[in-house]
């Protein structure tokens, strides 16, 4: 376990920065952050950004200097490296042109659902987090699925389009900006399924006969079978949303939702997620739920 720092070489706002990274863990990362009073704001995915006139001090209390090179691979190693196409400028990129593939005949509309899952108060119901949806359903799209292919894809897009982290309300007012934003643009009965299948997002339990609800909500889920990294960061990032809340306030909170995934059986209703993240989803939720106490 290690923090590393690189030599302040990367121009910005007056001066240069070094990246700060850990070796195993973001938890150790934000750690040393805090502890050495660096804000939050500085952090971008997989690294802090520091100014060159900290670079010395960082170094002091325990980063070990490493070459450019040499942080990277070992943040690479490390598997916590967030890929390119899921930063900034290239994941707005990535999701365009699924859009474009998807609608094309309303550039805007996709323009105004990514600027509003990039508003900056998000830090799990982001960009990233739409990518990621969208990137489950390629696993668990079949051929049999293509009548409901683009109402699903559609809800996807849609189903936190509205977030303020109010449970409940968010689901329903991005089901109403989908009525309101589809109506007209497709054929009425497909503006009514995605209302719909926005809406089940609530509670991600849908009915047996309910394909299309258990794609969409086994997407929206599959976040919980990931890896350690990925666990990791998905936890962090919610504890971050609701960076208002007392620690004793989230976990009681937390604890609730915890409590109700685990209850869900099965947590994962088709098939393919329940092969691709079934096990690992249960073992996630209970390791977190009994870290809460």
């Amino acid at each position: 376990m290690a923090v590393l720092i690189d030599p302040p070489s990367w121009p910005a706002h007056g001066t240069v920065f070094s990246h700060l990274v850990s070796t195993s863990s973001l938890a150790e990362l934000h750690a040393f952050a805090g502890a050495a009073g660096i804000s939050r704001r500085a952090f971008d995915e997989d690294h802090y950004d520091v100014p060159a006139r900290r670079y010395r001090e960082l170094v002091e209390r325990g980063a070990e200097e490493v070459s450019g090179t040499e942080l990277v691979r070992a943040l690479i190693a490390s598997g916590l490296r967030v890929p390119a196409r899921r930063r900034g400028p290239k994941l707005r990129a990535a999701l365009t042109s699924r859009w474009n593939a998807l609608l094309p005949q309303d550039p805007a509309l996709g323009a105004e659902l990514l600027d509003r899952w990039g508003e900056p108060h998000r830090r799990y119901h982001t960009q990233t987090h739409l990518l990621a949806v969208l990137e489950a359903l390629d696993l668990l799209l079949e051929a049999p699925d293509a009548a409901l292919r683009r109402p699903v894809l559609l809800a996807a897009w849609f189903h936190d389009a509205v977030y303020d982290g109010a449970a409940g309300d968010d689901e329903r007012a991005s089901a109403a900006l989908a009525a309101a934003r589809l109506a007209g643009r497709i054929p009425a009965s497909e503006v009514d399924e995605i209302e719909r299948l926005v809406l089940l997002t609530i509670s991600h339990a849908p009915a047996d006969e309910d394909r299309a609800g258990q794609l969409l909500c086994d997407a929206d889920l599959a976040v919980l079978g990931g890896g350690d990294v990925d666990y990791g960061r998905y936890t962090a990032a919610i504890r971050e949303e609701y960076a208002q809340l007392r620690d004793e306030v989230f976990a009681a909170g937390r604890r609730e939702v915890l409590t109700r995934l685990i209850a869900l059986e099965p947590l994962f209703r088709t098939p393919a997620a329940q092969g691709r993240w079934g096990d690992r989803a249960r073992r996630n939720l209970q390791r977190e739920l009994t870290g809460l106490g």
